[in-house]
This record gives structure tokens, sequence and C-alpha cells, in this order.
């Protein structure tokens, strides 16, 4: 264990120590999820966003083997600029401290290391899940940690690019709760609603802190908190398939698969929309760094 020293930067450490509202931010989306510069405006704009609900931000990547909580501007803008930075998820932690590597982390290794760093509140845009029948086996880690890891994960629901249905049958036999916020139908990240029923619902930061309390009260690990999209920034659904099954076949044709399959699809998607599911990405990133703030502020008031 002496090899491994996680990073808290002070204004983290000082809110975390003194029950502020601290919101963890992941740095995937940085590194591999949105092109240059626009990756770089999104996070900036995300840990504006914490910032302006009185929340302190954390965005969290591993730094030359150094898992670190809290990221300044220049190490932000170097995750942004360099196309050399691994994809960490919890099982490659190890190896990136070990190695002495820099790689950003995705839903899973950021819960990890927040909860490691007492932070209990953390937004992205949306988690990972099972692939559609193209990829039955492909089942994303992410499921795995919610179960284990007690971090409220607020997201825009399963990529869209996802088996839905079979990703909330994953989520409900491994005990978490999924809660829609301001919806009775589960959001699909790109979309506002999957059509799939949800059975929790809440409809204020606050009603969402006091059912994050009472699960974490019985041992309750991770909770899946859902926003859906804006309307004014979702793509049409029927137009959102089309584009999906072209970048689906497109996958299949040049045998891409496992953890390179997301970000190849979303670029496939950011190509034929016109840059569309690249506008949502970026806004609903931000709105659920608000919305994670918000409830953060709410949590440490209980």
């Amino acid at each position: 264990m002496s090899a491994m020293r996680l990073i808290v930067r002070p204004e983290v450490a000082d809110a975390v120590r003194d029950r502020k509202p601290v919101v963890a931010l992941e740095s995937t989306l940085i590194a591999h999820g949105l092109p240059w510069p626009l990756n770089l405006e999104t996070a900036f704009a995300a840990e504006a966003a914490v910032r302006a609900e009185g929340a302190v931000p954390a965005t969290i990547a591993v730094l030359a083997g150094h898992p670190t909580v809290g990221l300044n501007e220049n190490e932000l803008h170097e995750l942004a600029r360099h196309d050399t930075v691994l994809k960490a998820s919890r099982r490659d932690l190890a190896a990136a401290v070990a190695k002495k590597q820099t790689a950003s982390t995705t839903v899973a290794a950021t819960m990890t290391l927040a909860y490691l760093a007492g932070i209990r509140l953390f937004a992205t845009g949306g988690i990972g899940g099972a692939h559609r029948q193209t990829h039955p086996w492909d089942i994303s880690a992410d499921l795995i940690e919610l179960a284990r890891t007690p971090v409220t994960v607020v997201c825009a629901g399963v990529k869209s690019i996802l088996d839905i249905p079979r990703t909330l049958e994953i989520l409900e036999t491994q005990g978490v709760p999924v809660v829609g916020y301001g919806t009775d139908q589960f959001p699909a990240f790109f979309v506002q609603s999957s059509g799939e029923p949800i059975t929790s619902r809440v409809d204020t930061p606050s009603e969402a802190a006091a059912l994050i309390q009472a699960h974490w009260a019985i041992g309750g690990g991770g909770i899946v908190l859902a926003q859906p999209i804006e309307e004014h920034t979702a793509l049409d659904p029927n137009e959102f398939m089309h584009a999906l099954s072209e970048a689906e076949q497109q996958a299949m044709g040049v045998g891409v698969r496992g953890k390179e399959l997301t970000p190849f699809l979303l670029n496939r998607l950011a190509e034929i929309t016109e840059g569309q599911t690249l506008r949502a990405n970026h806004s609903l990133v931000i709105a659920n760094a608000r919305l994670a703030a918000q409830v953060a502020r709410d949590y440490v008031r209980l």
C-alpha cells in the first residue's frame, strides 16, 4: 500500500472535513469523451456550475501514478490536450499507480476514489451498462461498482448506445436504487426518455438527499439519480436510433469491442448527427453537475 498515495487537494480535503458540499467529477469525458476544445470547455463549465450552487468541485484522475482528487486548471488542460492519456476503470487503477501512468477515470474508478476521499455525490454524463445484442457480454464495471460503493451518481441515465432494459435489470439484481429526478421514466442520455418505467421518483434536491440518507442508513451501496436531458438539447428518438444503427454496423465491420466500443460509437454519432450529440453531451453534463451540487448542499444539512 505504500506505493499508492491518494492526493486530495486542500480545498477538497477542507470541505470534506468541515462537512461542506463536494461533488466529484470524472475525467474520462475530458480525455476521451469529447474533442478539443469542447472537452476543456465542458470541464470548466461543470466545475463552475458546481461552484455556483455553493459546492466544491473535485475532478478526479491518476497523474503520474498518483490518484488525485481535485485537479487544477493546468492539469485539466493537460488531460484535455494529450491523446496518450489512458482510460482507467477500477481494475486498471493498480496498474496505473504501479507504472506511474497518467489515466483518466471512468465512472467506476471515479466512484472508488471519490469514496476513499470522503465524497458521496458524483456528477457525470451517463453511466455505462450492458451493450445491445450485438455485444451481449459487454457489461460495464460501472454497474458492479454501483452495487458496492456508497456514492450517488447524478447522470442523464445510461448512455443511449446501450441496452437500457438489460442494464436496469442488472441494477435491480444488484440492489441499486434507480431514482428519477422529475420523471417516472428512465432517461436515455441524448434522448429524454427510454420509455422504461422506474419505481422511485424525487422532485427536489431535498427529497433526493433524504432518500440517499435513508439508503445509506441501511447499509446500501451506490445510487443512480437520473435526470432527463433538457428538451431543447435532446435528440429526436427516431433520428437517434437510425444514427446509432449505422454506427453499430460500422463498429462490427471493423471489429471494435471492449472499452474501445463506447468512444468509437460516440465519435461516429457525432459525425452522423453533425455535432448534435456533442452539444447535447456538453449541456447534460453541466445540468447534472448543477443538480449534484444542489443535492450535496441539502445532504450535508441532514
